[in-house]
């Protein structure tokens, strides 16, 4: 399968709140406290513009989005970013698509800032193997307030 990693379009908000709902609902986190109630969900393009923050989808050659992640700055805490909802298809999980998309994130990451934080939930276990593949060390600490109190593992990696 063909893919390209590109940054967001308009056209791809409402795929690619799609996608983040369906893998929410999958390890039972379709609820407050996560990325489900934020209320930016469906407006990717226009969030993701500002200064310091991108997001990124990869498309298969029709177009269908199959993932995405994101950069974005933590309010009150200089030269630290959060990686934002990264997610990916179920169909594509193991295939290395999310290792071209981080790969990319990570670039412009380094480019803007000095470490990059994220949060996620216990169950999801092959994504914390994959965070420690790229050196993201476990913390017991939150960092800033990202409005996810439900997510309760937390990582932070040195850029």
């Amino acid at each position: 399968m063909k893919t390209e990693i590109r940054e967001i379009r308009a056209e791809d908000n409402a795929a690619v709140e799609k996608l983040i709902r369906s893998c929410l609902v999958e390890f039972s986190a379709d609820h407050e406290g996560t990325a489900w109630a934020d209320p930016d969900l469906g407006r990717f393009s226009e969030v993701y513009s500002a200064p310091g923050s991108r997001y990124w989808v990869a498309a298969d050659e029709t177009g269908r989005i199959l993932a995405g992640a994101g950069i974005g700055p933590m309010p009150g805490l200089d030269g630290v970013c959060e990686l934002q909802k990264m997610y990916s298809d179920r169909a594509v999980r193991g295939t290395g698509l999310s290792h071209k998309l981080m790969e990319t994130v990570l670039a412009f990451a380094r480019e803007h800032y000095r470490a990059c934080y994220l949060e996620t939930l216990e169950n999801m276990i092959a994504a914390q193997r994959f965070y420690e593949k790229y050196g993201f060390r476990r913390i017991r600490e939150t960092l800033g307030e990202t409005g996810h109190f439900a997510c309760d593992v937390r990582y932070l990696k040195e850029l």
